[in-house]
């Protein structure tokens, strides 16, 4: 037995079916906000477990949506078949197929698609239908050409505001990259603003967010070629904020599906001292670390589905076993093969030390496993809950394997 084996003993709870969530059930409570998160974003233990819990807060606890780390346009045509709109598709994988931003993969797989099936029959029986949303900020040109379909229909008067702002971003080829290197000195930022000033707080959620991208994204990439904390803090920012307006908009409790760089309180992170934010930080110091329950995930061998390079084929590569030393070594040594972590009030050294936590992303390099993919971690202060799986598998992506960006 290792170091903290004694402490992996008395903190483990094996997970074999989603009975076996009571305990986190309980600890959630009567939390407003849910933020659940993942190791990678191609790991089908992660996004199967998590659709496990999301069941349960829907049907127990009644939370009124799943917001995830996707675009808005996307998700609003999941959204719409869930909910058994006019014309939305009457299966959900249809809308999910229809993802094309590259990575695909994280929402047009097989796991999600269960989910939503099993959302559109839960709603057939709800008086108020629970929704699926995107929380993410890449969908600029997308979003605009929902605005303008909008504004033709709703607000013609304000179209000439929504074509502005498209005639401004025409010359960049509906490409982050290239406004963010030719933006200079001249931008898009006065367009977009006087576009959302005109939809912002109007009765539709759907333009009134669609204008909130095309602001998010505009930010975005005016910070994108700088990179670190600055595009990495408006995008979490510009996620935090439509987190709030859709418990605002819905009135009732959310659920949230990101990374777990996303989800895990930055403070307890290194990402602290490189002065970046994230959602589960935000929501916290928001609404109140006691109305908010953050779940981590983990694990430390198996296969995900990922990329070589941003835009490269998807393929499903092998996750070498943790390196030693990391949270992922000490729970293989100790922990059962699947095990759920619920915090007590007492803290042992395993949830106060810094502990390295390996954060698998859509562009992986297996072999660089001992030098990259880990962010030092006080457990204890990151989430207040943790998921672990000695070995994981690749998750089931709609497209076939080695599909590339469109």
């Amino acid at each position: 037995m290792g170091r903290y084996g004694d402490e992996i003993a008395g903190l483990a709870a094996p997970l074999t079916d989603p009975g076996d969530l009571d305990v986190l059930l309980e600890r959630i409570g009567d939390a407003r906000v849910v933020l659940i998160g993942e190791a990678s974003h191609g790991t089908h233990e992660y996004y199967g477990w998590r659709a496990a819990l999301t069941r349960r807060l829907i049907t127990e606890r009644g939370f009124a949506f799943v917001a995830v780390e996707g675009d808005w346009p996307d998700c609003e045509r999941v959204d719409r078949s869930v909910r058994a709109e006019p014309d939305a598709p009457a299966d959900p994988r249809e809308a999910l197929a229809e993802f094309d931003r590259w990575p695909t993969w994280m929402w047009a797989n097989e796991e999600v698609t269960d989910f939503c099936r099993w959302l559109r029959e839960h709603n057939r029986i709800r008086e108020r239908p629970v929704s699926f949303h995107g929380l993410d900020v890449y969908s600029l040109w997308e979003s605009l050409r929902a605005i303008l379909t909008w504004l033709h229909e709703h607000s013609p008067e304000d179209v000439p505001a929504a074509l502005a702002a498209y005639r401004c971003f025409e010359p960049y080829g509906e490409s982050g990259r290239e406004y963010a290197t030719r933006f200079t000195p001249a931008s898009c930022e006065n367009e977009v603003v006087d576009l959302l000033v005109r939809l912002r707080g109007r009765g539709a959620l759907t333009a009134w967010q669609n204008a909130e991208v095309v602001a998010g994204a505009e930010r975005y990439y005016r910070t994108m070629l700088g990179g670190g904390r600055r595009s990495w803090n408006t995008r979490d920012h510009h996620m935090a904020d439509t987190l709030d307006r859709l418990l605002a908009h819905h009135g009732g409790k959310g659920v949230v599906w990101a990374h777990n760089t996303h989800v895990g309180d930055a403070r307890a992170t290194s990402m602290a001292a490189a002065g970046e934010v994230n959602i589960g930080q935000l929501a916290r110091e928001r609404h109140g670390a006691n109305r908010v329950v953050l779940v981590g995930f983990g694990g430390h061998r198996g296969t995900v589905i990922a990329g070589d390079a941003w835009g490269a084929p998807m393929s499903a590569m092998p996750v070498p076993p943790a390196r030693d030393g990391s949270l992922e070594a000490v729970l293989h040594h100790d922990a059962p093969p699947a095990a759920l972590f619920v915090w007590p009030g007492a803290r042992p050294p395993l949830l106060t030390d810094e502990l390295a936590h390996r954060a698998i992303g859509v562009v992986y390099h297996p072999e660089r496993e001992r030098w990259g993919n880990y962010v030092p971690t006080v457990l204890g202060d990151r989430y207040d809950a943790f998921l672990w799986f000695d070995e994981t598998s690749a998750l089931r992506p709609l497209a076939l394997l080695g599909r590339t960006a469109s």
